[in-house]
């Protein structure tokens, strides 16, 4: 070894041991606070253990999903605001399980940065715990990565696994689906974590600040509501009401998730009317001039997820719904189309 240079570490290099040590023992209380009987270790292994038995299951169907936030994180960082993020990181795994019927059992994440800020990542980790409390999960795991010269100063991304379960005799395909069940639409929170490279366009474009107001509250308030998790009210629901399909309406909007789940031969009527285009989504199409097509391609326009039941079901489900506190209404119906008709139809 060449003695006359100096020696170099990682910490040089732009990588700190001591500071992902730190953000370990900081969260270590969020993730123990989502655990029940079945996790059988927490954070600090090479893997964690998950003890299946503890489920209760006859025919279990393993469900496994991934995704991320998208540029929503660019709002959250440019406000400094990253305690919901984590919220919207769980709400979009769990809500893709769960429209085949699983109930998510535990949840791992993935954060990627240039150098990791302990009090950012913190907020970030909180949020992700909140999420999976609130979808009756755990985080059991994850991953932070520090590698700088693959992100800017002050960036840093995320991505979310998870695995579910739900019994063979209760998997929802979408095959039971029968023309003349019923449409019902749950409100979203607001775009959810979706069309986010649009917004942030929108907002460079003319010059809009976060802390315009609309509607009495901040927009940056409007556009970092955490996307809304189903997961707790809808399986109680499907305890009581048998569901022919779900579809989480993300990228693509209404006209590109729901034939994900219809049986060939089958469309969607879907009546916007029923409900006004809620406020964010009207001032986004004003402020960008967005053409119809394109706002239901790109945003969920106020229903995050959409339930098809029985008709004969309609009017007990939105009941239960209700007594749930889901804000849900009867949005259409399932119909017959050919070939070269929309499969998705908005009245």
């Amino acid at each position: 070894m060449n003695d006359s240079k100096d020696s170099l570490s990682y910490e040089d290099a732009g990588v700190s041991v001591e500071r992902g040590n730190r953000l370990v023992d900081r969260i270590k209380a969020y993730a123990a606070s989502t655990h029940d009987q079945a996790v059988l270790s927490g954070l600090g292994g090479f893997g964690a253990l998950y003890d299946f038995s503890q489920a209760g299951y006859r025919e279990p169907v393993l469900v496994s999903g991934t995704d991320g936030v998208g540029t929503k994180i660019k709002l959250a960082i440019e406000a400094n605001r990253h305690t919901t993020i984590g919220i919207d990181l769980v709400a979009m795994c769990v809500n893709d399980l769960l429209v085949q019927g699983a109930k998510p059992l535990f949840f791992l994440d993935y954060y990627a940065c240039s150098h990791l800020d302990v009090a950012t990542a913190d907020d970030v980790v909180s949020g992700i715990a909140e999420g999976c409390q609130q979808a009756g999960c755990a985080l059991v795991g994850g991953e932070t990565a520090e590698m700088p010269g693959m992100y800017a100063d002050g960036d840093y991304d995320l991505a979310g696994f998870c695995v579910g379960v739900v019994e063979k005799s209760g998997l929802i395909d979408g095959s039971a689906i029968r023309e003349g069940d019923a449409v019902i639409a749950l409100a979203s929170s607001g775009p959810h974590s979706n069309g986010y490279s649009l917004i942030r366009k929108i907002l460079e474009v003319n010059h809009i600040p976060l802390h315009q107001q609309l509607d009495d509250k901040p927009l940056v308030d409007h556009l970092l509501e955490p996307t809304r998790i189903y997961v707790k009210p809808l399986l109680e629901l499907m305890q009581q009401v048998r569901v022919s399909g779900l579809a989480h309406i993300t990228g693509g909007g209404l006209i590109e998730n729901i034939p994900r789940i219809l049986p060939a031969g089958l469309g969607a009527d879907i009546d916007r009317g029923q409900r006004p285009l809620p406020a964010i989504f009207q001032w986004l199409q004003e402020q960008g001039r967005i053409h119809q097509e394109e706002m239901v391609r790109t945003f969920n326009c106020g229903i995050g997820m959409v339930l098809i039941v029985p008709a004969q079901d309609r009017d007990a489900t939105l009941g239960i719904l209700d007594e749930l506190g889901v804000d849900a209404w009867h949005a259409g119906e399932i119909t017959r189309v050919n070939d070269n008709e929309p499969r998705v139809r908005l009245l």
